[in-house]
């Protein structure tokens, strides 16, 4: 078989972490900045042979979890098994720079490289694709990354699948979009700030849920603050209101700091305190929290990136204007 040489980028959920389990609005982006494609152990590529080597035996695993999906009927594509296993046995593997455990999609890059080389007839990767198609590639790319997470949106693979923006209207209305570029953040960033450490999605998340179902208050500040808040952050960031945008920003923030303190690794609760202090950059969960990334926006990024350059950190540019 050719060598499939597509790349399959990471994603960033820049908003709707927890919300969007009550129906809020989400908006994901594929970042460069990381990426995988599959490649061939020993075809004179320079590359870390452990790596290459527990890769393919993970897609061993992952291909007697495909048969098992195609055996049991829960597929709903047909899956060129054959093939896969033959490429395996001839020392394919994903060869990634995507951090796992750091919310950044590793998992649903490997699932969207892994229709696009092996499911025929696959729904092409087209720039108007209808909201039946999205939503079928959905239900399919959730199948089959239940094998990484036990459960899956099937969103991760999906933006890696397009290589474009999703907005997350709601549970029903997913739509691939383009970001106002020219209007964007005018002389601002988006960045990155790594913990240091892979997050920890499934107890975070069993807590941030039991505590709604325990906590009234909580419950209503959901509804009636977080929710208005990352809605309003994404409507603006898409009409390029970019003063309204950093209004929401700030409250998005504050919320998270007061209610959400619990996901945010202790080393960078001061720094994401003095962000709401200070006004020289707003911090906000990546993902889960716990770990991983911290996601962060800034007015100025010459400024940001002295500021966290003092306290011995780097960060990670997204989005520079």
């Amino acid at each position: 078989m050719q060598q499939n040489q597509n790349i399959y980028y990471s994603k960033i959920l820049l908003f709707g972490e927890y919300s969007v389990i009550f129906n809020s609005m989400g908006l994901s982006i594929p970042y460069s900045h990381f990426r995988g494609e599959f490649e061939f152990i020993n075809n004179e590529k320079y590359t870390d042979l452990n790596f290459a080597q527990e890769s393919n035996r993970l897609l061993r695993k992952f291909a007697d979890h495909v048969r098992e999906l195609v055996q049991n009927n829960e597929l709903s594509v047909p899956f060129n098994h054959q093939a896969f296993m033959k490429d395996i046995e001839r020392g394919l593997f994903f060869e990634s720079t995507i951090p796992q455990g750091f919310g950044l999609g590793s998992s649903g890059a490997l699932v969207a490289a892994l229709y696009d080389r092996y499911a025929d007839p696959k729904i092409k990767n087209l720039k108007k694709i209808t909201k039946k198609n999205i939503f079928k590639l959905k239900e399919i790319f959730s199948t089959l990354e239940s094998f990484f997470h036990g459960t899956s949106s099937g969103i991760d693979p999906l933006n890696s699948y397009f290589k474009a923006p999703l907005l997350i209207h709601s549970k029903e209305d997913i739509r691939v979009i383009n970001l106002p570029e020219d209007k964007n953040l005018k002389e601002g960033a988006i960045f990155l700030l790594d913990s240091g450490s892979p997050r920890q999605t499934g107890p975070l998340v069993n807590y941030f849920l039991e505590r709604t179902k325990a906590d009234a208050a909580f419950l209503q500040s959901i509804h009636e603050q977080f929710i208005p808040a990352t809605n309003a952050c994404i409507m603006s960031m898409l009409k390029g209101d970019m003063t309204a945008f950093y209004q929401n920003l700030f409250l998005l923030s504050e919320y998270q700091y007061e209610f959400l303190k619990r996901m945010i690794p202790e080393p960078f609760q001061p720094l994401w305190e003095n962000g709401l202090t200070s006004n020289e950059y707003n911090l906000k969960l990546c993902g889960s929290g716990g770990g991983g990334f911290i996601l962060g926006f800034t007015k100025d990024y010459l400024q940001a990136e002295d500021k966290f350059r003092s306290y011995g950190m780097e960060i990670i540019p997204v989005y520079k204007a």
